[in-house]
């Protein structure tokens, strides 16, 4: 792999701005979360994110063809090698359909393969690895179901998650590795041994909260369709009023492997050494969202209705953005949070 050098500073500056810029409008949990991270290694994470992001809204176009999503998918690999091809990007995904703001970041695609251009020659490899597989294990989704997503059993649930965010885990941990002098070998080793669940709990509970929005909006239907027979209901009865207490009963195995998926990640957070502050500023606070919106998704049904979703009050977002990052500075300090979050509403009192 050859690194390629941007033309001149300003094409940096306005890479960085246009990078910077859009990764609130297409997340304002990651948005939040960068912010901690120095330098190369938020560039690269920065990066890694937006690149995702990019594969995520072409595997979701609930328009396009089978073909043309795997085009597509298959020239974004490309991208890795060639920056030509980076280059004429944005003239193919014309046709993309989806959010404005996730349209806007596919259409200029070339600026974040300018940044990833821009970054150490083992993080861009470490990008090109886990990116790769993930947008590989995309497209044998978007085969495997050509008429939209319908997952059947637990097990295929399973591989599905670790495409789409088991990879992130590893990927993530890899940057650790590169970037933190605080990461050993010692602890980078034991660090993948759940990185993947840390990836993949926040998959599953995104996954549990917008039930109803990926079967409206996107035609994909995560939750098994054996799992959901066993309790006399289907995929096409999974938003039907008359099958509510069915699909509720239907969706446990999947928020029994969200908990033990969070405390896996707790598991991980708590691994991270403690030098590495920024990085566990990092981690802890789509966790402990995670925590609160997972406990909210067990009393509810909202994300089993037409239009419905799970939601965090905006109080307690506000509360945990204000405790977290004090937390996260001792092991018993952060497992005391999640506990206090797994059981009631996090508040703070002034």
């Amino acid at each position: 792999m050859v690194q390629i050098a941007l033309e001149s500073p300003l094409d940096r500056r306005d890479v960085n701005r246009f990078c910077q810029e859009i990764l609130p409008q297409v997340s304002r949990t990651f948005a939040l979360s960068i912010r901690f991270l120095p330098g190369q290694l938020g560039r690269a994470v920065l990066c890694g994110y937006l690149l995702a992001r990019i594969a995520d809204t072409i595997e979701d176009d609930p328009k396009a063809s089978v073909a043309a999503k795997s085009a597509l998918l298959d020239q974004l690999v490309d991208c890795f090698e060639d920056s030509s091809l980076a280059d004429r990007y944005a003239q193919h995904t014309q046709s993309v359909t989806g959010d404005p703001a996730h349209l806007e970041l596919v259409h200029q695609t070339h600026q974040v393969f300018t940044l990833y251009r821009s970054l150490p020659l083992q993080s861009q490899q470490t990008l090109q690895r886990w990116l790769t597989e993930m947008i590989v294990g995309m497209k044998k989704f978007v085969n495997l179901y050509p008429n939209g997503i319908r997952i059947k059993t637990l097990e295929e649930y399973k591989e599905y998650c670790y495409y789409v965010a088991g990879t992130v885990g590893y990927l993530l941990t890899d940057l650790w590795y590169e970037h933190s002098p605080f990461v050993s070998q010692e602890n980078y080793e034991l660090l993948r041994k759940t990185c993947a669940e840390f990836g993949e709990a926040l998959q599953t509970v995104n996954i549990l909260k917008d039930i109803a929005w990926d079967a409206e909006h996107e035609n994909s239907i995560y939750i098994p369709q054996d799992a959901l027979q066993a309790h006399g209901s289907s995929h096409e009865t999974l938003l039907d009023p008359s099958h509510l207490e069915q699909n509720h009963a239907a969706i446990k195995s999947l928020v029994e492997l969200a908990w033990t998926d969070l405390d896996k990640s707790t598991d991980y957070l708590t691994a991270l050494p403690h030098g590495s502050i920024a990085i566990r500023l990092f981690c802890i606070l789509p966790l402990v969202f995670a925590y609160a919106t997972l406990r909210d998704i067990t009393r509810s049904t909202a994300m089993l209705t037409s239009g419905g979703n799970v939601k965090i009050t905006r109080s307690e977002v506000k509360a945990l953005i204000i405790i977290s990052p004090l937390t996260a500075i001792a092991n018993g300090l952060v497992r005391s949070l999640i506990q206090s979050v797994r059981q009631r509403a996090f508040c703070l009192w002034f």
